[in-house]
């Protein structure tokens, strides 16, 4: 048996997130006698929607009372998390992020076998998580990721993003949106956020390593080693956004990169995924709804396909009592299998459905539209990066930042990595 680190390490993923924030549901309504579930969760741009979903459940369960906590952005959720298990203070909820959590995590892990979530789920999205015949998390969605654009500054500037397969093509964009900075109005073409060691360290290697691994995150967990095979391909890309854009690079920050940037217009092209949405619709509704397209990352040979996985899985303490953990399981399933639920998971969360049962062409916002089309169509690429060993990721962000500033050599950081990632795999 391979050893992945030790129980409870902080691990990879504290990403996607776009800042900090902590809620409850209406417990000063809820009886005394009520069963209290915690749900502890990384993903706070549904929040506030969660938070409201999470009374609607009490007012038909009284005998619930759900308590809430979002963290992310500012604070480092795996890290929080490890905190809060150390300290004893247990949610009955709470979610992790692919296998290499879930091992992690393992002694904590209820079996979720028999919950209606397991029989809906998706195929091929519970394989991370499942163990000797246990299900140890139910996913929260899908997401996507690539290159996020602004479809008017593409068509004044005389660029039809569907022509941009390779990583020339997208070149000759980026050098054609530069050199038309004033009459687009922007200050440059990217906002590249180098201080989030998430972005580069674990989404945009990932793409460039899923093919190494067939696109299977178990392969990935699995390896003993990394060959780093298309590192070349990934250093232009990071010197294509680095060179191109806001500076100085490792001082931006992901909610200067969505908020401030690109939900302002004031860049062309950000690296994100479909988790945006509802905060560039805050800054501008308009911009959000008709504005925003996606375009694959180019990588040689598997051009035209986007990253799409499961970001976070739902997971349920053993530690509780069998009435509080069934009542977690009911709340689980509840919220994506009831009406109420389904509207709130398509309509208030944005999220694309994991699970069966849903019309998808009711998805509600153009990215996650885009990305459920390249999903049907067959045409995306893993998410191998849950599979990381330790905080490999984290730490191939903090090379990359190294290597922007000048500290260390592109080969310094594909030797180093390759070395880290054999390290931590011990």
């Amino acid at each position: 048996m391979k050893k992945k680190g030790a129980a409870l390490v902080s691990v990879l993923f504290a990403g996607v997130l776009a800042g900090c924030s902590f809620g409850a549901g209406s417990s000063s309504e809820s009886s005394e006698d009520a069963t209290t579930i915690e749900i502890f969760q990384g993903k706070v741009e549904f929040n506030d929607q969660f938070e409201e979903l999470a009374e609607k459940y009490e007012e038909e369960n009284p005998e619930v009372d759900i308590k809430i906590t979002s963290v992310g952005g500012g604070s480092d959720y795996a890290g929080s998390l490890k905190t809060k298990f150390a300290s004893g203070d247990e949610p009955e909820i709470f979610s992790i992020a692919g296998p290499t959590e879930a091992a992690n995590y393992e002694e904590y892990l209820a079996d979720l076998s028999d919950t209606e979530l397991a029989d809906l789920a998706l195929e091929g999205t519970l394989n991370p998580v499942t163990k000797d015949g246990e299900l140890h998390g139910l996913p929260f969605n899908q997401e996507g990721y690539g290159l996020i654009y602004n479809k008017d500054m593409f068509k004044e500037a005389g660029i039809d993003p569907s022509e941009i397969l390779t990583y020339e093509d997208l070149e000759k964009a980026v050098q054609t949106l530069d050199s038309q900075k004033d009459e687009l109005g922007i200050e440059t073409v990217f906002a590249f956020p180098a201080k989030e060691k998430w972005v580069p360290g674990n989404h945009l290697s990932n793409v460039y390593l899923a093919p190494e691994f067939n696109h299977m995150v178990m392969e990935a967990y699995k390896a003993e080693g990394v060959q780093f095979e298309r590192n070349k391909e990934f250093k232009r890309m990071i010197d294509l956004q680095n060179d191109y854009s806001i500076q100085p690079t490792l001082s931006l920050d992901y909610s200067q990169q969505v908020e401030q940037y690109f939900s302002l217009q004031e860049v062309a092209i950000i690296q994100q995924g479909n988790w945006v949405y509802p905060s560039v619709e805050q800054m501008d509704s308009d911009f959000a709804k008709e504005g925003m397209g996606i375009l694959p990352i180019p990588v040689d040979g598997e051009e035209g396909k986007l990253p799409v996985g499961v970001p976070n899985y739902w997971a349920v303490n053993n530690n509780s009592d069998d009435e509080t953990i069934q009542a977690a399981k009911d709340f689980l399933d509840w919220m994506y299998t009831s009406d109420v639920g389904k509207d709130y998971v398509l309509n208030e969360f944005k999220f694309i459905p994991a699970y069966e049962g849903y019309n998808t062409d009711e998805i509600s916002d153009p990215l996650s539209k885009e990305i459920y089309q390249y999903a049907s169509e067959d045409q995306t690429t893993g998410w191998v990066f849950l599979g990381y060993p330790g905080t490999w990721g984290d730490y191939v962000g903090s090379n990359v930042q190294k290597y922007i500033d000048g500290e260390m050599t592109w080969d310094e950081l594909v030797e180093d990595s390759k070395q880290e990632w054999t390290r931590m795999d011990q």
